[in-house]
Parts: structure tokens; sequence; C-alpha cells
């Protein structure tokens, strides 16, 4: 379990995050939404270690994440499995190379541990047999998958996401988000997803916040968000139908 306490940051004078707190569960895709510039991604970043907040405290299983010492900051590191939002994979590197990296970089694990180990999590994400292809050979929805094997490769206790559907067709995203809830079921890892799909929202939504202008202005699971009285949360979702409504006809 993950849990945010009272997090707030602010870059020069401009508030960015206001006291956001919530508690994350394994076992659930945990979805933080709300439209561009209202926190999401600086949320993330401080969950991660990336931008220290300001005030607030991050709690992995019970651990002070930011009044640790370096070495328990270093083993919640270690537990920790990111897909950022645009694959970040190396371009000069195989897939095989690229989910390897994180062993390479991480373990002492001998070369047939790392390779059953990889083999293992491309054929997790369907793509045993692409091993020894280049990113620049694969498709977009491929890339992501190449990614969630790589953020897996370490066995996480954390999983977190950033924007997975970004830039994908909506069938491709489906099979992302149907992915990713597999895999935080099967192995238990308290994923968080950063994202402003609503399609993702009402088919993985376990547990929803609602950011606004660096606010958590709502909190609930999926079968609950359309029942919401709150202003900005209904234009929120309104924009986001109609969004999809005009790529429907497009």
């Amino acid at each position: 379990m993950i849990e945010i306490q009272n997090i707030a940051k602010a870059f020069h004078d401009k508030v960015v995050l206001k006291g956001i707190s919530s508690k994350f569960e394994k076992g659930q895709t945990n979805l933080i939404i709300g439209g561009s510039g209202t926190g999401k991604s600086v949320l993330l970043k401080c969950m991660i270690g990336l931008v220290k907040p300001d005030q607030g405290h991050v709690l992995y299983n019970g651990r002070d994440f930011y009044n640790s010492d370096k070495e328990t900051q270093q083993s919640i590191r270690r537990e920790m499995g990111v897909l950022f939002q645009g694959g970040a994979l190396f371009d000069s590197k195989t897939v095989e190379e690229n989910v390897r990296f994180p062993l390479d970089m991480l373990t002492d694990q001998s070369s047939e541990e790392k390779r059953e180990r990889v083999a293992f999590c491309l054929e997790r994400v369907g793509l045993g047999a692409a091993a020894r292809r280049m990113p620049s050979e694969i498709s977009g929805g491929m890339k992501k998958r190449v990614g969630i094997a790589r953020a897996i490769v370490m066995n996480p206790m954390y999983l977190f996401c950033d924007e997975p559907n970004s830039g994908l067709d909506p069938l491709t995203s489906v099979k992302i988000d149907e992915l990713i809830k597999e895999i935080t079921e099967e192995y238990e890892i308290t994923t968080v997803i950063i994202t402003h799909d609503m399609n993702s929202v009402m088919e993985i939504g376990q547990n929803i916040i609602f950011l606004y202008e660096g606010s958590k202005l709502w909190e609930g699971i999926n079968t609950d968000i359309t029942k919401t009285d709150v202003p900005e949360l209904k234009e929120f979702l309104f924009s986001n139908k109609l969004l999809r409504e005009m790529g429907r006809n497009v």
C-alpha cells in the first residue's frame, strides 16, 4: 500500500499541489485524473522521488520515503516499476535489451537468470517473438507493452504508469488497460496510473482521485463517478465524452 499525506508543492510562486492525501491499495488499479496542468504528473514525481514535496509524507507500506535514510530510499526505489508516457525505450537496444536494462543496472543476476526473467516478462505481455526486434520495427502499442515488461522485470511491489494510452488507438488502449489490470491483480501490485482517458476510468478505475488546480476535489470508484455533484468533475467528464463523440464522427 502507498499512502500520501498532505502533499504540497510549489515552483517559485506557482502552487501546484495543495495538500493532497489518499491511499492506494495493493492489487488495485488506482487512477489519478484531471485536465492538463492540474498537478497529476507532479504528484506522480513526488511519489516516486523525482520531485521532493514542500510538505507532506509518502509512505510505502508504512515507510516514510522522504524521512528515511538513503539505504531505505534505495530499497523502496528498487521495489518500483515505472511505465513512462513515451515508452522511453532505447532506440539503439533491442526489445530484449531494453527489458533487461534494469537487471543489468540494479542486480548481480547471472546472464542466464536475466535471460529467463526477460523471456518470462516478454511472454507475459505477448511479445515473446519480438525479443530481437528494434523499437523502430514495432508498433506504438507494442512499445507500450515493452515498457510494461521492463517495468515489471524487477518484480516490483509498486507500478506507476504515466498516461499509458497516450498516442494509441482506442482498441490498443483497451488492450493496454486490460494488461495493466491483469498484471496488477495477478501479482498484487500497488498500481498508480496517471490518465485523462475516460475509457480507462470506466473500465479499470478501482480507485480514482480527481485533481483540479492542485486540489483533490473527488475520490471514489468508477461506478460512482458519473453520479458526482462536483461541478469541475462534471465538466471534465462532459468534455471527455464530447471529445470521444467527435472522434467517432471524424
